[in-house]
């Protein structure tokens, strides 16, 4: 099984950002996806900016992925959801279905990404015959159900799951960082750099909820399926994707390479929750 490290999803300053991607160029991971897909004012990097730690990425043997924004509010963001999509060097993660559109009117070869909703084997048949390579597991879709979808297939996608990380819930027209330091979205002055993994939110007997990035609403507790390795082995999934955190990032990519290596399962920290894989509720932490 590979590891991908997924997008950032978090804003960092820019020298964070290359610092960070000089760290993972080193590490035992073999598929990188890079690009904004939460928020569109975040703009220290430019495409050929990433373009550039593209480039970088792939001479240390890592395969690239560009992922595409989540949330399409605005001509500009169209504007540079064509230009990421238009590009023919690098394959695609749509994370909506204007990217898709883009990329199969191209006969573009892309990623289906956990937020294109695909629930079953009939969509992915016909996705598969527009250019899908590999699809990301709904977050949602637990093993039971995943394992009847592949059944259900004559030829197989690359399929990925996400493996560790805040899970991505909801998206919003409005921004809750800014509203949370009382700010207007339109004139945010980018307080969401100042969370670098994101804003708690605790439940009044002190339980945390969810976690606020900007306009994204994300789990409370880390999502950890290292404990599930035997059995994601077994489930037919090909890759498993690791969240970029601001903290601990190449130790968790040891962690798991480690574990699939040696096909085993791994304790996780007390925090962490793995409900939905299980066919519960995703803050809850069940064991198999």
């Amino acid at each position: 099984m590979r590891l991908s490290l997924g997008p950032i999803q978090y804003f960092w300053p820019r020298d964070q950002v290359f610092a960070f991607y000089d760290d993972i160029a080193t590490l035992p991971v073999d598929i990188v996806y890079l690009g904004e897909t939460v928020c569109a004012k975040r703009r220290l990097l430019r495409l050929d900016d990433w373009l550039a730690l593209a480039a970088s990425l792939a001479s240390a043997g890592k395969q690239v992925v560009l992922s595409t924004l989540t949330l399409i509010e605005a001509d500009a963001e169209l504007r540079q959801l064509r230009r990421v999509c238009e590009q023919d060097d690098w394959l695609v993660e749509a994370n909506d279905f204007a990217a898709l559109q883009i990329l199969t009117s191209r006969q573009r070869p892309f990623v289906a990404g956990p937020f294109l909703n695909l629930y079953n084997a009939a969509s992915l048949c016909v996705l598969q015959g527009m250019g899908l390579q590999r699809w990301v597991v709904p977050l949602e879709l637990g093993r039971a159900a995943l394992s009847d979808i592949l059944a259900a297939l004559d030829e197989r996608p690359q399929t990925e799951l996400f493996g560790f990380g805040h899970l991505p819930l909801a998206w919003s027209a409005r921004c809750f960082a800014a509203r949370a330091h009382g700010l207007p979205k339109d004139d945010c002055r980018f307080v969401c750099m100042d969370h670098p993994e994101g804003i708690p939110v605790h439940s009044q007997d002190g339980q945390r909820l969810f976690t606020i990035n900007g306009i994204q609403t994300q789990s409370g507790a880390v999502h950890d399926l290292a404990q599930d390795i035997a059995h994601i082995l077994s489930a037919g999934v090909d890759i498993l994707r690791i969240s970029p955190q601001a903290r601990g990032t190449p130790e968790t990519v040891r962690r798991f390479r480690a574990a699939i290596d040696a096909g085993e399962t791994v304790a996780v920290g007390p925090e962490a929750c793995n409900g939905y894989w299980h066919g519960g509720a995703g803050m809850d932490r069940l064991s198999s």
